[in-house]
C-alpha cells in the first residue's frame, strides 16, 4: 500500500440531488468543489471517500436545505484554489442575492473591469462550487442564459426557477 501525504489528502462523497449526483470534494482547510457529472475529480491515491469530514456534512446539509427551498446563503469555508482574477470572480458571484441574476458585464464591473465580461464567463466556467458560489445567477446581457458548464443550461433554468419559487 502506496503512503499517503495526509496535508495533501482530499475527501469527497457522492449526494444526490434534484439535479442529479454531485461529488462534493474538500480538503482539511474547507469545501473544494461541488462538482456535476462529467466534472467529478478524478479519484486518486490522495483522495478519500468520507462520511465524516465536517465540510462535507455541512455541505451537504446545506445544499438540501437549498432544494427544499430553506437557504439562501451557503456558510460552509471554502478552499477556494485558482487565480487571483478567478478568485476575485468567484467571491463576487456569491454576493449575488439568491433568487436575482446580474450580466457578466455587471460581474466584471463589480470585479475591477467593465470590459472583461469574456474574462469574468470564463473564470465563472471554472468555478468548482456548483450552486454554493452561484456563478448560475450570471446571464447574458439581454437576460439569455448563456453558458453553463456544469449542467447546460437545463440545469441553470432550473436552479434558477427554483430560487425563483421560494
Amino acid at each position: 500500500m502506496k503512503n499517503i501525504n495526509l496535508a495533501k489528502v482530499q475527501f469527497y462523497k457522492f449526494v444526490q440531488t434534484p439535479i442529479g449526483r454531485l461529488q462534493l470534494v474538500a480538503s482539511d482547510k474547507g469545501l473544494m468543489g461541488v462538482f456535476y457529472k462529467e466534472h467529478y475529480r478524478e479519484m486518486n491515491d490522495e483522495m478519500v471517500e468520507s462520511d465524516s469530514n465536517q465540510f462535507l456534512i455541512k455541505a451537504e446539509k446545506q445544499l438540501a436545505e437549498y432544494f427544499a427551498g430553506k437557504r439562501k446563503e451557503f456558510d460552509v469555508k471554502l478552499d477556494m484554489q485558482g487565480t487571483v482574477f478567478q478568485i476575485n470572480a468567484w467571491r463576487e458571484l456569491q454576493k449575488i442575492p439568491y433568487g436575482e441574476t446580474i450580466s457578466y458585464g455587471e460581474q466584471a464591473k463589480r470585479v475591477g473591469d467593465a470590459k472583461k465580461a469574456r474574462a469574468v464567463g470564463t473564470a465563472n466556467g471554472r468555478n468548482p462550487f456548483l450552486i454554493i458560489v452561484p456563478c448560475h445567477r450570471v446571464v447574458g446581457a439581454g437576460g439569455a442564459l448563456g453558458g453553463f458548464s456544469s449542467g447546460g443550461i437545463p440545469t441553470k433554468k432550473k436552479l434558477l426557477e427554483l430560487e425563483k419559487a421560494a
